[in-house]
């Protein structure tokens, strides 16, 4: 366990881990993918960057994931919406900045829904990292939907690790509940979404998709010719380093 772990524990006994750098805002918060953690390349670039230069950054462990106590069949996008929601609350002043990957970036909707709610429009920017909303529409064929929707687990080939990777019926269920690309996303902040061109997991057709569904105008996609998914490079790491100062106001 990172010496810097901390937990916040939830109304019904989760406890969610994090890590939480103080310094000036907007606050930078990160969400991982799926079956994801604070662990990985990208968050712990982004948190040893905003150690050095001052800022504010909040990463965190959804429940079932990670250092964070929960069953992860019992994960939801609603769930883990909730969690990131309330640890922004508890945890951060001010604006924030949401940086999501993949599943996060689907994620990230959701959250920046659910802080502006009631006109309280505390998230200054989004930065998407191969952002993957709808992904249990899309990429899921016909009979897998009709098995997940009977209520059985479905397991896919996981290219990161022996273990295949599951989706619950659960997570079906309310990520089908939770559609965003089908109709206006009424978010109004400054965007940036990043894709690989070469991303096998998720088309950079769903990011061009969610550019177009946004109502902010002003919003940039930067497609990586030769970025695979996951964008984990220097290079990679350097470009979102970029696109979050930018929007930070550095």
């Amino acid at each position: 366990m990172d010496a810097r772990t901390q937990f916040h524990t939830m109304p019904d006994g989760r406890r969610i881990a994090f890590r939480h750098n103080a310094g000036r805002g907007p606050a930078l918060v990160f969400l991982p993918g799926y079956m994801s953690d604070m662990a990985g390349g990208k968050a712990s670039a982004l948190f040893a960057w905003a150690e050095r230069e001052g800022r504010a950054c909040l990463l965190l462990d959804y429940s079932g994931c990670g250092e964070s106590g929960g069953d992860f069949a019992e994960g939801t996008l609603t769930r883990w919406r909730d969690e990131v929601a309330a640890l922004v609350e508890a945890r951060t002043e001010g604006p924030v900045l949401l940086i999501g990957s993949s599943m996060g970036g689907w994620l990230m909707l959701l959250v920046a829904e659910a802080l502006n709610d009631a006109g309280r429009a505390r998230v200054a920017g989004l930065v998407g990292i191969a952002v993957a909303p709808d992904f249990t529409d899309w990429g899921r064929t016909a009979e897998e939907k009709a098995r997940l929707a009977a209520g059985e687990t479905v397991f896919d080939p996981n290219p990161y690790g022996a273990e295949p990777t599951p989706m619950h019926p659960g997570f079906f269920a309310d990520g089908q509940a939770l559609l965003r690309l089908d109709s206006e996303v009424a978010i109004d902040c400054p965007v940036r979404l990043i894709h690989g061109q070469r991303d096998g997991d998720v088309p950079p057709a769903i990011g061009l998709r969610l550019a177009e569904r946004l109502r902010s105008d002003d919003i940039q996609v930067t497609l990586v010719k030769d970025g695979d998914h996951r964008l984990s490079r220097p290079q990679d790491i350097a470009l979102l380093l970029r696109a979050v100062a930018e929007l930070a106001g550095d």
